[in-house]
């Protein structure tokens, strides 16, 4: 396996130049802020944008938990990808946290400020600081589960490289430790966009309760409507599930586990 490292001072945009890199050197996984990412997909860990605290997030990024260090080292072990990328703040912190996943020494060192322009290294630290934008370099729907609540967007690249269409995904998070602070959305809001977005619906005649479990990596929820008669009651509570999990993951951020739907009766 062989160990490529990237560093550079935090809001510089390693996470954002990281797929390049990857692309370029041929690499197939990478280490970054807590998580263990193989071909665009999270194998294992805990991401450090989930931290309340900066010093939180970077213990959490040197993996000083040891059932996630232990955990992510054994994903490593049972993937073994040809190559990994180890992404740090300074060169110490690759090394480290290479050593403390038990991989092979570093054996080519990179540095953000030899790949990215002024111009893009002040974007960057604007981004950061001003808009407290932080990049993860994995598709968004990836991260939903670990960032329900989280302010979350997609970043999608096209570009075409020897006559071939390249495409990619990144993702934009805005932790709780950055200069917004943290929120909360009580279960009362979303009753109301799940009553609202319903009775929007022609094939619903009333609601009748709505309740949410709430869960780390998301919510459920629950509710009771009488359907107007003549409806197909299967495909209008199918239609429902879906237009209320879409409503209220793109008003509040938080990921939708399931929509369970109870017909109550119908009335004309």
């Amino acid at each position: 396996m062989k160990i490529y490292g990237l560093s550079g001072k935090s809001g510089t945009g390693k996470s954002y130049q990281a797929m390049n890199i990857c692309k370029a050197e041929d690499i197939e996984g990478i280490i970054d802020d807590g998580l263990f990412i193989f071909r665009n997909t999270v194998r294992a860990g805990k991401s450090a944008k989930r931290e309340e605290t900066k010093i939180g997030a970077v213990k959490a990024a040197l993996f000083t938990n040891e059932e996630l260090r232990a955990e992510v080292a054994a994903k490593i072990k049972e993937v073994m990808p040809r190559s990994l990328l180890v992404i740090g703040t300074s060169d110490e912190m690759v090394k480290k946290i290479a050593e403390k996943l038990e991989l092979p020494p570093v054996e080519k060192m990179l540095h953000i400020e030899d790949m990215a322009t002024e111009a893009e290294l002040l974007k960057a630290q604007k981004q950061r600081k001003k808009m407290g934008k932080h990049v993860i370099p994995v598709p968004t729907f990836e991260l939903k589960p670990q960032f329900s609540g989280y302010f979350l967007a997609p970043m999608r690249k096209f570009r075409v490289r020897n006559g071939k269409r390249d495409y990619y995904e990144k993702s934009v998070v805005r932790p709780t430790y950055s200069y917004l602070g943290n929120f909360s959305i009580s279960d009362k809001v979303i009753a109301d966009v799940v009553n609202y977005t319903a009775a929007q619906q022609n094939e619903v005649f009333q609601v009748n309760k709505v309740s949410t479990q709430s869960r780390e990596d998301g919510i459920i929820i629950n509710m009771s409507v009488i359907l107007k008669y003549g409806v197909y009651v299967f495909a209008a509570a199918e239609n429902l599930q879906r237009i209320v999990a879409k409503k209220v993951e793109l008003m509040t951020s938080i990921n939708i586990l399931a929509v369970n739907v109870e017909v109550k009766g119908l009335k004309a």
